[in-house]
């Protein structure tokens, strides 16, 4: 294995690991549904390969995001990740909750006899083995990004979908694989097959919420969500701390990609300052911008009236 595939797998280790783990889980719950007739390890199965797709398109659309700009792209094209990332959240809806309410559905409405469960118990215990330890690669990725903010503070904050969306799927999966085996334990214990497809509906209701949840913070990302709160104060405090600039009238940010900024500030200058000397001065402040914020791709400092400069009006609640 050269060293540029290596180096490819360690940086997506959390979307390999879910789709390695994903894919034999997969094959597993697909086998055991075949062998019981269980409703539930039947939508199990559907939504194993709904979340390996979904790593695929995530994994493909990373390759597309890292596109150089163009003529037709000047800032590249790295907010195509997020439009991958909707997609994304439209199939868990579409697919793996659709799927999963409709089959447990026909299976109250046309039960399944019972059949030796033992298959079913192997495969799930597996299955927990095998999306644990997705679950745990998933979440120590993301708990090294997150800092020391809180964890839903840190997903609503974060502008990379990718780790933010397998750790909500492979949660899900988890939950999913506790009520798999509640309902297919209580089928047998009870004597009523219809549990299992209550079980199977309860899955896809788990499935429909983090669906949502994934589209509210894709939708954000596609619309375009600003730059992170310190790194806007630090634009500021390295623009206004320079002695040409009487006033920072603004700094506006959004991410094209996860780890690219457009910035573009308005500045009032001192009157006094000529145009080259106003050249020149952005230039040494565009450097020392990148140099305090690697992340900054493309810096626009317009030098305007502090009074003539346009504001933004706060965002209301019902924008959130």
């Amino acid at each position: 294995m050269d060293q540029g595939l290596t180096a490819r797998i360690r940086e997506n280790i959390v979307l390999y690991g879910a789709l390695a783990a994903n894919l034999g889980i997969g094959v597993a719950k697909f086998v055991a549904a075949g062998i019981t007739g269980s409703s539930s390890m039947l939508t199990e199965g559907v939504h194993s390969c709904v979340d390996s797709g979904n790593q695929i398109l995530l994994l493909y659309g990373q390759h597309r995001a890292k596109r150089a700009p163009d003529a037709i792209h000047p800032f590249g094209y790295g907010r195509e990740l997020y439009f991958w990332a909707f997609v994304v959240a439209i199939l868990i809806f579409a697919v793996g909750a659709g799927v999963s309410v409709y089959e447990g559905y026909l299976h109250i409405l046309e039960p399944e006899p019972l059949r030796d469960p033992l298959v079913n118990y192997i495969v799930l215990a597996i299955a927990v083995a095998l999306e644990g330890s997705s679950w745990f690669i998933a979440m120590r990725e993301f708990a090294k990004a997150k800092g020391g903010e809180g964890w839903w503070q840190a997903i609503r904050q974060s502008k990379d979908p990718a780790g933010f969306i397998v750790l909500f799927e492979d949660s899900a999966a988890l939950a999913g694989l506790v009520i798999a085996a509640i309902g297919v334990w209580a089928s047998h214990a009870f004597a009523d097959p219809r549990i299992d497809g209550i079980a199977s509906i309860l899955i896809g209701l788990i499935l429909g919420l983090v669906a949502m949840l994934l589209a509210r913070e894709a939708k954000g990302l596609l619309i375009g969500e600003r730059a992170d709160p310190k790194v806007v104060e630090t634009v500021r405090g390295i623009v206004a701390a320079h002695p040409a600039i009487s006033a920072v009238n603004h700094v506006r940010t959004i991410h094209t990609a996860p780890d690219a900024i457009f910035v573009a500030v308005s500045a009032d200058f001192v009157d006094s300052i000529t145009m080259g000397e106003g050249e020149t001065i952005i230039e040494q402040m565009e450097d020392r911008l990148r140099d305090a914020v690697p992340i900054l791709s493309s810096i626009y400092i317009r030098p305007e009236k502090r009074e003539n400069a346009a504001t933004l009006t706060p965002p209301t609640a019902s924008a959130e």
